[in-house]
């Protein structure tokens, strides 16, 4: 028997059948489509997380005080474990950190910065945001945040901020250049608008002198940029090395600092976002393997139904793989018809999902997992297609095989 024959009759057996392979191909279509939603939500966040710690700068990498065990191991125990020292251990960082970042030979700036907590007024509506103090000398160099308006902070300036376009235009009802706001009792004049953000930037002796829990020498962070960000790897381990010879430690876990970068961030977040995936993408997946139970089943009723038929067509000659081709075949359609269904529901869904999560006004790194769109990639439609012939096909192999089994006079005595 031709295959042309073969596949003509299993596509026959389908349509006849409506109602019963309907339910069955239901079922392939609620597996596909949860699948297909998932990836489509899980690929679109991985690029906007790409985009958003691509912006942040892949050539900087941050020394805060305090040791973790997440600079030193990879993948999501980054993020999940947490520091190994005391905060009352934890020695803060000072100018002598800062001129040996600068002798290392790959960094390129060096910015040391406090922050704190602070109030914020003005035209008598106050908030509490955070306020950065800056080294201004070199942070317009090392900053990746960009000026919608006004300029960076100079050397020469004293009373002055940069302040985040969310604070200037939703937290308060549109600060413009050249006015003033005051921070804890204190004028300060809005020279810069960044194009987003919440923050405040001003210079780091003024913060120094309105911070209540700042000191007068020590930094809460250092901010380092490389020049050759190929050479991250190395230039971060010089720099662990330089710091504990300056300090004095000998052993890893006496470590009193930690440096992270950009990549590494981005890395441990892919991670997790991968496992989360593969989880979610597991769960779906159960309903597959219902639907493919019901196309198990649905084979063996066509078995039943067509034993008869299936008497004759031996009788004038068809062979066992002529019989267990029509019924392949006729499971490989119910399952491609459901990958089809499947593949459409799954990208309308992401979309949807996608599209109305990107409305929010989520900020940051966190934020953009929830502001990206879906995204429905080639290589995830065809997969998708495989897929459900493949389950289509396993699961009708045993009633197609037991059918190709029949004799002929067994299979025409049958009533």
């Amino acid at each position: 028997m031709r295959i042309q024959k073969s596949i003509h009759l299993a596509w026959n057996m389908l349509t006849n059948s409506k109602l019963r392979s309907w339910l069955t191909i239901i079922g392939i279509v609620i597996g596909i489509g949860a699948v297909i939603a998932i990836m489509a939500i899980s690929e679109g966040a991985q690029v906007s997380l790409a985009d958003s710690l691509g912006g942040l700068g892949a050539d900087i990498m941050s020394v805060t005080p305090g040791y973790s065990t997440a600079s030193s191991g990879g993948g999501m125990r980054k993020l999940l474990e947490t520091t190994s020292s005391d905060d009352e251990d934890q020695e803060n960082l000072t100018k002598k950190d800062i001129t040996v970042l600068k002798s290392i030979s790959n960094v390129k700036y060096v910015v040391g910065e406090v922050s704190e907590s602070a109030d914020i007024e003005y035209e008598g509506k106050t908030i509490t945001r955070t306020v950065t103090g800056v080294e201004t000398e070199d942070w317009n160099k090392i900053t990746v945040d960009e000026l919608a308006e006004g300029r960076y902070l100079q050397k020469s300036d004293v009373n002055s901020v940069v302040i985040g376009d969310t604070l200037a235009n939703e937290m308060f009802d549109g600060i413009e250049l050249n006015r003033f706001v005051e921070i804890e009792g204190k004028q300060f004049k809005v020279i810069g608008i960044l194009t987003e953000g919440s923050d405040i930037y001003m210079p780091i002796d003024r913060a120094r002198d309105i911070l209540e829990d700042v000191g007068d020498v020590e930094f809460d962070s250092i901010s380092v940029q490389i020049s050759d960000a190929t050479l991250s790897e190395e230039t971060m381990q010089e720099i662990i090395d330089k710091l504990m010879m300056l300090r004095g430690i000998l052993k890893e876990t006496e470590r009193d600092f930690t440096v992270t970068s950009m990549q590494d961030v981005q890395s441990s977040i892919n991670e997790m976002m991968e496992t989360l995936t593969l989880f979610l993408s597991a769960i779906a997946a159960i309903s597959l393997l219902v639907g493919a139970v019901g196309i198990s089943n649905t084979m063996f009723t066509s078995v039943l139904e067509k034993t008869n038929e299936i008497g004759i067509m031996k009788a004038i000659g068809a062979k066992n793989k002529d019989i267990m081709r029509i019924f392949l075949f006729n499971s490989g359609m119910i399952g491609l018809v459901g990958g089809i269904g499947g593949v459409i529901v799954g990208s309308l869904a992401a979309m949807a999902i996608g599209g109305s999560s990107s409305g929010t006004t989520s900020r940051g790194v966190t934020g953009s997992l929830f502001n990206s769109g879906a995204i429905v990639t080639w290589e995830l439609i065809v997969g998708a297609f495989v897929f459900s012939i493949a389950i289509g096909m396993i699961a009708g192999a045993i009633p197609a095989y037991r059918a190709s089994r029949l004799k002929p006079v067994d299979a025409l005595r049958y009533e």
